[in-house]
């Protein structure tokens, strides 16, 4: 029987839908644990240095906690630990991209942020199939970007799950 981490888990929970097609844009590309990412930069509202947020007490290992953003309480989400990737450690080039997601303010801390890039139709290619892999779930395209690949992430499928494991602070 295959062990699966909580991460994992919670992405194969949502298996049953598909993602997003991969298209053209301007995507914020960021790293975790080594590899380059894309989220859509009309989900972006924000990016900020990393602050300990402030514990839920229960959540899910990966919830770091919520910071209170200008009056809005926001829950912050380490990448790192939802994606099943080791723990690295918090660097000054850590930061929290703050988006929109699933009709919610949420803060996802990144190892660090690259760039904005504008990706023409030709560039982005469907996902490969992944069997079994939680990835594909939540990849919604590749791009090729020079001599590097750039996985495209559908943010809402990525924190499908999660966001209903964090509770509502008032």
């Amino acid at each position: 029987m295959e062990m699966m981490t909580e991460g994992a888990h919670i992405a194969r929970h949502e298996a049953g839908r598909v993602p997003a097609a991969p298209r053209a844009g301007e995507y914020l590309t960021y790293r975790v644990g080594g590899e380059e990412y894309g989220v859509d930069i009309q989900t972006v509202q924000e990016i900020r240095s990393y602050e300990q947020p402030t514990r839920v007490p229960g959540a899910a290992s990966f919830v770091k906690g919520v910071v209170n953003l200008r009056g809005v309480i926001v829950p912050i989400v380490d990448l790192r630990l939802r994606l099943d990737c080791a723990e690295a450690e918090y660097t000054p080039f850590t930061v929290v991209i703050v988006l929109a997601a699933r009709e919610r303010v949420v803060g996802v801390v990144v190892d660090s942020v690259s760039d904005v890039m504008d990706l023409p139709e030709a560039s982005v290619m469907p996902p490969p199939e992944l069997a079994d892999s939680p990835a594909s779930d939540f990849i919604t395209g590749i791009a090729g970007v020079g001599d590097r690949m750039l996985m495209l992430v559908d943010m809402n499928r990525l924190l499908g799950t999660t966001l209903g494991e964090i509770p509502e602070v008032q």
